[in-house]
Protein backbone atom coordinates (compact mmCIF):
# COMPACT_ATOMS: atom_id res chain seq x y z
CA UNK A 1 0.00 0.00 0.00
CA UNK A 2 1.53 3.64 -0.77
CA UNK A 3 0.18 5.96 1.54
CA UNK A 4 1.28 8.67 -0.02
CA UNK A 5 -0.19 8.13 -3.46
CA UNK A 6 -3.42 7.79 -1.69
CA UNK A 7 -3.71 10.66 0.34
CA UNK A 8 -2.67 12.93 -2.56
CA UNK A 9 -6.34 12.50 -3.19
CA UNK A 10 -8.02 13.26 -0.59
CA UNK A 11 -8.45 17.21 0.86
CA UNK A 12 -6.80 16.55 4.40
CA UNK A 13 -4.48 18.31 5.96
CA UNK A 14 -1.52 16.88 8.21
CA UNK A 15 1.88 15.30 6.92
CA UNK A 16 3.54 11.44 7.70
CA UNK A 17 0.23 10.23 9.84
CA UNK A 18 0.96 7.46 12.01
CA UNK A 19 -0.82 4.33 11.19
CA UNK A 20 -2.47 1.40 12.98
CA UNK A 21 -3.81 -1.51 11.15
CA UNK A 22 -7.22 -2.82 12.36
CA UNK A 23 -7.33 -6.74 13.10
CA UNK A 24 -11.06 -6.89 13.33
CA UNK A 25 -13.34 -8.04 10.00
CA UNK A 26 -12.25 -10.60 7.67
CA UNK A 27 -13.11 -8.93 4.45
CA UNK A 28 -11.56 -5.64 3.90
CA UNK A 29 -7.91 -4.20 4.98
CA UNK A 30 -8.65 -1.67 8.07
CA UNK A 31 -5.89 1.10 9.21
CA UNK A 32 -6.64 3.80 11.73
CA UNK A 33 -4.64 7.06 10.83
CA UNK A 34 -3.51 9.89 12.71
CA UNK A 35 -2.35 13.26 12.29
CA UNK A 36 -0.63 14.75 15.09
CA UNK A 37 -1.49 18.33 14.48
CA UNK A 38 -2.56 19.35 17.54
CA UNK A 39 -5.59 17.93 17.72
CA UNK A 40 -4.61 14.37 16.51
CA UNK A 41 -7.39 14.18 13.93
CA UNK A 42 -8.16 10.08 13.13
CA UNK A 43 -9.55 8.97 9.82
CA UNK A 44 -10.73 5.09 9.02
CA UNK A 45 -9.22 3.88 5.85
CA UNK A 46 -10.61 0.92 4.18
CA UNK A 47 -9.21 -0.93 1.29
CA UNK A 48 -12.03 -2.40 0.07
CA UNK A 49 -12.34 -6.34 -1.36
CA UNK A 50 -13.13 -5.54 -4.87
CA UNK A 51 -13.82 -9.42 -5.35
CA UNK A 52 -16.45 -9.47 -2.72
CA UNK A 53 -17.89 -5.98 -3.79
CA UNK A 54 -18.52 -3.74 -7.03
CA UNK A 55 -17.16 -0.99 -5.27
CA UNK A 56 -19.31 1.90 -7.43
CA UNK A 57 -22.47 0.41 -6.08
CA UNK A 58 -21.52 -0.03 -3.05
CA UNK A 59 -20.20 3.23 -3.18
CA UNK A 60 -23.57 4.47 -4.14
CA UNK A 61 -25.37 3.17 -1.91
CA UNK A 62 -23.19 3.70 1.38
CA UNK A 63 -23.57 7.85 0.23
CA UNK A 64 -26.53 7.97 -0.06
CA UNK A 65 -27.36 6.66 2.99
CA UNK A 66 -24.66 7.97 4.95
CA UNK A 67 -25.78 11.59 3.94
CA UNK A 68 -29.37 11.03 4.44
CA UNK A 69 -28.72 9.97 8.46
CA UNK A 70 -26.43 12.91 9.01
CA UNK A 71 -29.26 15.25 7.31
CA UNK A 72 -31.55 13.73 10.06
CA UNK A 73 -29.12 13.67 13.22
CA UNK A 74 -28.91 17.34 12.18
CA UNK A 75 -31.78 18.40 11.84
CA UNK A 76 -32.52 17.34 15.35
CA UNK A 77 -29.65 18.84 16.46
CA UNK A 78 -26.96 15.63 16.61
CA UNK A 79 -23.60 15.59 15.66
CA UNK A 80 -23.47 14.18 12.44
CA UNK A 81 -19.23 13.96 12.39
CA UNK A 82 -19.68 11.70 16.02
CA UNK A 83 -22.88 9.90 15.67
CA UNK A 84 -22.43 8.89 11.65
CA UNK A 85 -20.12 7.65 9.40
CA UNK A 86 -18.92 10.20 7.36
CA UNK A 87 -17.68 9.32 3.70
CA UNK A 88 -14.49 11.50 2.87
CA UNK A 89 -14.54 12.90 -0.86
CA UNK A 90 -11.71 13.23 -2.50
CA UNK A 91 -10.49 16.55 -3.92
CA UNK A 92 -13.22 15.45 -7.30
CA UNK A 93 -15.52 14.27 -5.29
CA UNK A 94 -14.94 11.02 -5.10
CA UNK A 95 -16.12 8.68 -2.74
CA UNK A 96 -12.84 6.15 -3.35
CA UNK A 97 -9.69 6.09 -4.93
CA UNK A 98 -8.40 3.35 -7.43
CA UNK A 99 -4.78 2.55 -7.38
CA UNK A 100 -2.07 0.03 -8.83
CA UNK A 101 -3.37 -2.46 -5.53
CA UNK A 102 -6.40 -1.80 -4.87
CA UNK A 103 -9.93 0.57 -3.89
CA UNK A 104 -9.28 2.72 -1.07
CA UNK A 105 -12.07 5.06 0.90
CA UNK A 106 -11.73 7.00 4.18
CA UNK A 107 -14.11 7.65 6.91
CA UNK A 108 -13.89 10.33 9.25
CA UNK A 109 -13.20 8.09 12.42
CA UNK A 110 -15.71 7.84 15.08
CA UNK A 111 -14.18 7.27 18.79
CA UNK A 112 -16.03 4.28 20.63
CA UNK A 113 -15.47 1.10 21.45
CA UNK A 114 -17.20 -2.05 19.98
CA UNK A 115 -17.84 -5.48 21.56
CA UNK A 116 -17.63 -8.83 19.99
CA UNK A 117 -20.20 -10.70 22.44
CA UNK A 118 -22.97 -9.36 24.64
CA UNK A 119 -21.65 -9.39 28.61
CA UNK A 120 -24.70 -8.33 29.78
CA UNK A 121 -28.19 -7.31 29.47
CA UNK A 122 -27.89 -3.36 29.01
CA UNK A 123 -24.80 -3.74 25.95
CA UNK A 124 -27.81 -5.90 24.33
CA UNK A 125 -30.34 -3.39 25.10
CA UNK A 126 -28.28 -0.49 23.73
CA UNK A 127 -27.56 -2.33 20.72
CA UNK A 128 -30.92 -3.02 19.78
CA UNK A 129 -31.65 0.70 20.20
CA UNK A 130 -29.41 1.50 17.92
CA UNK A 131 -30.18 -0.45 14.99
CA UNK A 132 -33.76 0.35 15.90
CA UNK A 133 -32.40 4.19 16.13
CA UNK A 134 -31.06 3.08 12.30
CA UNK A 135 -34.17 1.39 10.78
CA UNK A 136 -36.02 4.50 11.96
CA UNK A 137 -33.72 7.53 10.79
CA UNK A 138 -34.17 5.45 7.05
CA UNK A 139 -38.08 4.89 7.27
CA UNK A 140 -38.92 7.33 4.76
CA UNK A 141 -35.86 6.90 2.59
CA UNK A 142 -36.75 5.09 -0.56
CA UNK A 143 -34.89 2.06 -0.96
CA UNK A 144 -35.73 1.84 -4.59
CA UNK A 145 -32.14 3.98 -5.08
CA UNK A 146 -30.09 1.27 -3.73
CA UNK A 147 -28.24 -1.41 -5.71
CA UNK A 148 -28.48 -5.81 -4.20
CA UNK A 149 -24.69 -5.68 -3.28
CA UNK A 150 -25.54 -9.22 -2.43
CA UNK A 151 -28.33 -10.34 -5.12
CA UNK A 152 -30.79 -12.29 -3.04
CA UNK A 153 -29.17 -12.48 -0.03
CA UNK A 154 -32.39 -13.17 2.12
CA UNK A 155 -34.40 -14.92 -0.39
CA UNK A 156 -34.67 -17.87 1.71
CA UNK A 157 -36.56 -19.64 -1.16
CA UNK A 158 -33.04 -19.13 -3.24
CA UNK A 159 -31.14 -20.31 0.00
CA UNK A 160 -33.28 -23.59 -0.18
CA UNK A 161 -32.79 -24.01 -3.70
CA UNK A 162 -29.45 -24.29 -3.46
CA UNK A 163 -29.19 -26.71 -0.55
CA UNK A 164 -31.19 -28.95 -2.74
CA UNK A 165 -28.96 -28.33 -5.72
CA UNK A 166 -25.73 -29.19 -3.32
CA UNK A 167 -27.71 -32.31 -1.68
CA UNK A 168 -28.68 -33.47 -5.52
CA UNK A 169 -24.84 -32.88 -6.25
CA UNK A 170 -23.13 -34.41 -3.26
CA UNK A 171 -20.15 -33.51 -4.30
CA UNK A 172 -18.42 -34.78 -1.22
CA UNK A 173 -19.85 -37.67 -0.55
CA UNK A 174 -21.18 -36.52 2.78
CA UNK A 175 -24.98 -36.64 2.44
CA UNK A 176 -25.21 -39.87 3.54
CA UNK A 177 -23.35 -38.60 7.26
CA UNK A 178 -25.94 -35.84 7.83
CA UNK A 179 -29.45 -37.07 7.14
CA UNK A 180 -30.79 -35.57 10.28
CA UNK A 181 -29.54 -32.46 9.39
CA UNK A 182 -31.08 -32.86 5.62
CA UNK A 183 -34.06 -33.61 7.13
CA UNK A 184 -34.55 -31.01 9.44
CA UNK A 185 -33.99 -28.55 6.56
CA UNK A 186 -36.71 -29.85 4.43
CA UNK A 187 -39.27 -30.35 7.01
CA UNK A 188 -39.41 -27.01 7.06
CA UNK A 189 -39.66 -25.33 3.74
CA UNK A 190 -42.62 -23.89 4.34
CA UNK A 191 -40.76 -21.30 6.12
CA UNK A 192 -38.93 -20.21 3.37
CA UNK A 193 -41.55 -17.80 1.87
CA UNK A 194 -43.03 -16.56 4.40
CA UNK A 195 -41.48 -12.97 4.22
CA UNK A 196 -40.13 -13.11 0.45
CA UNK A 197 -44.35 -13.11 -0.45
CA UNK A 198 -45.12 -10.77 1.74
CA UNK A 199 -42.24 -8.43 0.30
CA UNK A 200 -43.33 -9.15 -3.23
CA UNK A 201 -46.89 -8.64 -2.40
CA UNK A 202 -46.22 -5.38 -0.74
CA UNK A 203 -47.61 -6.53 2.28
CA UNK A 204 -44.31 -5.93 3.99
CA UNK A 205 -42.77 -2.86 2.48
CA UNK A 206 -39.29 -2.72 1.00
CA UNK A 207 -36.88 -0.90 3.38
CA UNK A 208 -33.39 -0.04 3.42
CA UNK A 209 -31.71 -2.52 5.73
CA UNK A 210 -28.52 -3.21 7.90
CA UNK A 211 -28.10 -6.83 6.94
CA UNK A 212 -25.36 -7.30 9.67
CA UNK A 213 -27.00 -6.49 12.50
CA UNK A 214 -24.15 -7.91 15.13
CA UNK A 215 -23.35 -5.93 18.46
CA UNK A 216 -19.41 -4.99 16.95
CA UNK A 217 -21.33 -3.28 13.99
CA UNK A 218 -22.52 -0.42 17.05
CA UNK A 219 -19.98 2.12 18.33
CA UNK A 220 -20.30 2.25 21.94
CA UNK A 221 -19.35 5.42 24.20
CA UNK A 222 -16.61 4.22 26.47
CA UNK A 223 -17.49 6.58 29.44
CA UNK A 224 -21.25 6.19 29.60
CA UNK A 225 -21.72 2.90 27.47
CA UNK A 226 -24.27 4.74 25.44
CA UNK A 227 -24.53 3.81 21.61
CA UNK A 228 -23.07 6.61 19.18
CA UNK A 229 -23.38 5.07 15.50
CA UNK A 230 -24.27 2.01 13.60
CA UNK A 231 -21.27 1.51 11.47
CA UNK A 232 -20.19 -0.93 8.35
CA UNK A 233 -22.74 -0.28 6.29
CA UNK A 234 -21.10 -2.56 3.41
CA UNK A 235 -24.40 -4.94 3.31
CA UNK A 236 -26.96 -2.01 3.52
CA UNK A 237 -29.33 -2.57 0.51
CA UNK A 238 -33.01 -3.42 -0.31
CA UNK A 239 -34.82 -5.83 2.12
CA UNK A 240 -36.79 -6.30 5.28
CA UNK A 241 -36.96 -5.17 8.33
CA UNK A 242 -37.67 -8.14 10.03
CA UNK A 243 -34.76 -9.78 8.33
CA UNK A 244 -32.26 -7.00 10.05
CA UNK A 245 -34.32 -7.47 13.67
CA UNK A 246 -33.93 -11.99 13.07
CA UNK A 247 -30.40 -11.58 12.61
CA UNK A 248 -29.91 -9.43 15.43
CA UNK A 249 -31.84 -12.45 17.72
CA UNK A 250 -30.38 -15.25 15.68
CA UNK A 251 -26.63 -13.77 16.68
CA UNK A 252 -27.13 -12.43 19.91
CA UNK A 253 -29.58 -14.64 21.86
CA UNK A 254 -27.68 -17.46 21.58
CA UNK A 255 -26.11 -18.35 24.79
CA UNK A 256 -22.84 -20.31 23.73
CA UNK A 257 -20.37 -19.70 20.72
CA UNK A 258 -21.41 -20.21 16.83
CA UNK A 259 -20.15 -23.56 16.29
CA UNK A 260 -20.23 -25.30 19.58
CA UNK A 261 -19.93 -28.79 19.24
CA UNK A 262 -21.22 -29.45 22.62
CA UNK A 263 -25.16 -28.30 21.52
CA UNK A 264 -26.37 -28.50 25.15
CA UNK A 265 -24.79 -25.48 26.23
CA UNK A 266 -26.21 -23.68 22.75
CA UNK A 267 -29.97 -22.52 23.90
CA UNK A 268 -31.76 -19.33 23.34
CA UNK A 269 -32.01 -16.78 25.73
CA UNK A 270 -35.73 -15.86 25.93
CA UNK A 271 -34.25 -12.87 28.62
CA UNK A 272 -32.44 -11.67 26.16
CA UNK A 273 -34.94 -11.92 23.42
CA UNK A 274 -37.41 -9.53 25.56
CA UNK A 275 -34.04 -7.51 26.48
CA UNK A 276 -33.52 -6.44 22.42
CA UNK A 277 -37.59 -6.58 21.78
CA UNK A 278 -38.19 -3.77 23.92
CA UNK A 279 -35.35 -1.65 22.71
CA UNK A 280 -35.67 -2.13 18.75
CA UNK A 281 -39.42 -1.75 18.88
CA UNK A 282 -38.81 1.75 21.82
CA UNK A 283 -36.02 2.99 19.34
CA UNK A 284 -38.00 1.93 15.81
CA UNK A 285 -41.31 3.93 17.03
CA UNK A 286 -43.76 4.17 14.30
CA UNK A 287 -41.22 3.38 11.50
CA UNK A 288 -42.31 -0.13 11.76
CA UNK A 289 -45.78 -1.04 10.02
CA UNK A 290 -48.25 -3.48 12.00
CA UNK A 291 -47.39 -6.34 9.32
CA UNK A 292 -44.00 -6.26 9.80
CA UNK A 293 -44.39 -6.85 13.79
CA UNK A 294 -46.82 -9.91 13.31
CA UNK A 295 -43.44 -11.35 11.59
CA UNK A 296 -40.82 -9.95 13.76
CA UNK A 297 -40.31 -12.91 15.90
CA UNK A 298 -40.90 -15.90 13.70
CA UNK A 299 -38.13 -13.79 11.91
CA UNK A 300 -35.94 -14.98 14.30
CA UNK A 301 -36.62 -18.75 13.43
CA UNK A 302 -36.53 -17.66 9.70
CA UNK A 303 -33.13 -16.20 10.08
CA UNK A 304 -31.79 -18.62 12.25
CA UNK A 305 -32.85 -21.40 9.61
CA UNK A 306 -31.45 -19.84 6.92
CA UNK A 307 -27.76 -19.49 9.13
CA UNK A 308 -28.02 -23.40 9.21
CA UNK A 309 -29.47 -24.37 5.81
CA UNK A 310 -26.15 -21.94 4.53
CA UNK A 311 -23.77 -23.98 6.71
CA UNK A 312 -25.42 -27.55 5.70
CA UNK A 313 -25.09 -26.14 2.00
CA UNK A 314 -21.42 -25.54 2.73
CA UNK A 315 -21.03 -28.25 4.09
CA UNK A 316 -22.42 -30.69 1.34
CA UNK A 317 -20.58 -28.49 -1.26
CA UNK A 318 -16.64 -28.77 0.23
CA UNK A 319 -16.78 -25.74 2.22
CA UNK A 320 -15.92 -23.71 -0.57
CA UNK A 321 -17.51 -20.22 0.99
CA UNK A 322 -17.24 -20.16 4.57
CA UNK A 323 -14.09 -20.02 6.12
CA UNK A 324 -13.31 -23.21 8.75
CA UNK A 325 -10.65 -24.01 10.94
CA UNK A 326 -11.65 -27.93 11.61
CA UNK A 327 -13.05 -30.39 10.39
CA UNK A 328 -16.86 -30.30 10.12
CA UNK A 329 -16.51 -26.72 10.75
CA UNK A 330 -19.45 -26.00 8.95
CA UNK A 331 -21.22 -28.51 10.21
CA UNK A 332 -21.00 -27.62 13.79
CA UNK A 333 -22.16 -24.43 12.60
CA UNK A 334 -25.52 -25.39 11.03
CA UNK A 335 -25.97 -27.86 14.38
CA UNK A 336 -25.78 -25.05 16.57
CA UNK A 337 -28.63 -22.84 14.25
CA UNK A 338 -30.94 -25.74 14.59
CA UNK A 339 -30.47 -25.96 18.03
CA UNK A 340 -31.67 -22.78 18.17
CA UNK A 341 -34.63 -22.96 16.11
CA UNK A 342 -35.75 -25.66 17.80
CA UNK A 343 -35.78 -23.61 21.03
CA UNK A 344 -37.40 -20.56 19.34
CA UNK A 345 -40.38 -22.81 17.58
CA UNK A 346 -41.18 -23.80 21.43
CA UNK A 347 -40.76 -20.58 22.43
CA UNK A 348 -42.82 -18.65 19.72
CA UNK A 349 -45.77 -18.21 21.50
CA UNK A 350 -44.01 -16.54 24.30
CA UNK A 351 -41.82 -14.47 21.56
CA UNK A 352 -44.38 -12.98 20.31
CA UNK A 353 -46.46 -11.96 23.11
CA UNK A 354 -43.24 -9.92 24.20
CA UNK A 355 -43.49 -8.28 20.93
CA UNK A 356 -46.98 -7.45 21.54
CA UNK A 357 -46.22 -6.13 24.46
CA UNK A 358 -43.59 -4.29 23.46
CA UNK A 359 -45.68 -2.24 21.36
CA UNK A 360 -48.88 -1.34 23.27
Amino acid sequence: MNLTEILKNYPIDGQNPSCCPVKAGHINDTMILTFGCGTSEKFTLQRINDKVFNVEKLMHNIVLVTDFIRAKTAARGGNPDKECLTVIKTKDGKSFVKTEDGYYRIYRYIEGVSYQVVKEPQEFYRCAQAFGGFANALADFDATQLFEIIPKFHDTEKRFRDFTAALDSDACGRAKDVRKEIDFVSSRKDYCGRIVSKLSSGEIPVRCTHNDTKLNNVVFDKETGDCIAVVDLDTVMPGSLCYDFGDAIRFGCNTSTEDDKDLSRVNFDLNLFKTFAEGYLKAVGNGITDAEVKQLAFSAILMTYECGMRFLTDHLNGDTYFRISRENHNLDRARTQFKLVEDMEKLLPEMEKIVAACTK
